[in-house]
């Protein structure tokens, strides 16, 4: 029998190997431990969504392929949306795409826009999913890093605009940013702008915790900015906002040219996905501004408690203007090794959260910080604290 020499996984990925959330979650069940690892909530959203995703399937809406760029409702509702809260104008028929959530918006738009041999700027920390997808379109990352700064993680203007060369494609932005917690204020933003026109780029913006931003924290779309609309691709997600991760509920806001580019790659990877859901998410978006509000007063006092007992348990803590994650500095529990430091966390004190460093090209620069999700009932967060507080 003859002996294969190549190895199996492109070589793009080999690099990726299996993803640190699906370790400590199983490391979490394994242990019994709470897992404020992966960002999912352990409640479902508004009841009067899932009736509707209910009703969707006893009326057979979406049971079969639905239309391509998404069924119409919810087009409408995403192009509605982006008018109210943004005064951001968009045809649904020509500018809104659905995707299998913006995991897969993401991969699109990078396999469509990226050319192998193209750089991709990207603020480190981030997602991990956006180092595969460049990597899978051929392209190179280029990471400009977020640092903590007198109790916030900052964006460094002037290492970004330094990491542009010629053969810069596109900025790859999140805001409200995971894992960090940061929300890019109007005058960065701006900034961002005015390097993407001048230097001609484009930019993905992958803007999903866009509802959850806390105290005076504003979320800007960089697209509503002077000359971004046409060089945009803005990203949202159903998932963080109305707590149904598992429906995988995405899509795209951007110019006829750019939705076209993206659909041309998206129509290969899923083609169509969540038929019912998608009716249902047209109702979510729909909404009174009311519950908006009590979702992201409700997460503030959970970013609260989570906050303060970690700082009580002996954390350095990052408070997060947005998103539901909290990064933590260990090195004042004399640690310094995220990784070594997770892995242990079960036994120590029966929680398990990510590690930053996996988020980071950098890894030296992400080894002492820990990410923790709260976005977990109030009991649950209580229960973390208390076990947490033994570490002090």
């Amino acid at each position: 029998m003859a002996v294969m020499t190549r190895p199996l996984l492109n070589r793009r990925l080999a690099e990726f190997g299996t993803t640190i959330f699906a370790e400590m979650s199983a490391l979490a069940v394994r242990t019994g431990s709470i897992n404020l690892g992966q960002g999912f909530p352990d409640t479902d959203g508004p009841e009067e969504i899932r009736e509707a995703a209910v009703r969707a399937l006893r009326d057979g809406l979406g049971n079969q392929y639905p239309p391509g760029p998404g069924v119409p409702e919810l087009r409408r509702a995403v192009a509605d949306h982006q008018r109210e809260w943004y005064g951001l104008t968009y045809d649904p028929d020509a500018e809104v795409l659905v995707t299998a959530g913006a995991t897969e918006a993401i991969a699109a738009a990078l396999l469509a826009l990226v050319e192998p041999g193209d750089e991709v700027i990207a603020l480190e920390p981030y997602y991990d999913s956006y180092a595969a997808c460049v990597a899978m379109a051929g392209g190179t990352r280029v990471p400009v890093t977020l640092r903590p700064h007198e109790g916030a993680y900052v964006l460094d203007l002037d290492e970004l605009r330094a990491a542009v060369t010629d053969r810069t494609r596109l900025i790859l932005l999140n805001t409200p940013h995971n894992p960090t917690g940061t929300v890019l204020t109007r005058a960065e933003l701006t900034a961002v702008a005015e390097l993407a026109i001048e230097r001609d780029l484009l930019v993905v913006t992958d803007e999903v915790y866009e509802h959850l931003v806390f105290d005076d924290a504003e979320h800007v779309p960089l697209a509503s900015l002077p000359g971004m609309r046409e060089r945009t691709v803005t990203i949202g997600s159903a998932g963080k906002t109305f707590s149904f991760t598992g429906w995988k509920v995405g899509w795209i806001t951007a110019s006829p040219e750019l939705v076209s580019a993206v659909r041309s790659a998206k129509q290969f990877l899923t083609y169509v996905s969540a038929g019912p859901f998608q009716y249902a998410i047209a109702e979510a978006l729909r909404l009174p501004a009311a519950y908006f509000d009590t979702l992201r007063a409700d997460l503030a006092a959970k970013r609260d408690l989570l906050s303060e007992g970690l700082a009580q348990a002996g954390f350095e803590v990052y408070r997060p203007a947005g998103t539901y994650f909290v990064t933590t500095d260990i090195r004042p529990l004399g640690a310094d090794d995220g990784f070594a430091f997770c892995r242990s966390l079960p036994e120590r004190a029966g929680v398990v959260a990510i590690p930053n460093a996996v988020f980071y090209d950098h890894r030296e620069a992400g080894a002492p910080f820990v990410r923790f999700a709260f976005c977990k009932k109030t009991e649950v967060l209580e229960e973390a604290v208390s076990r947490l507080k033994q570490l002090a």
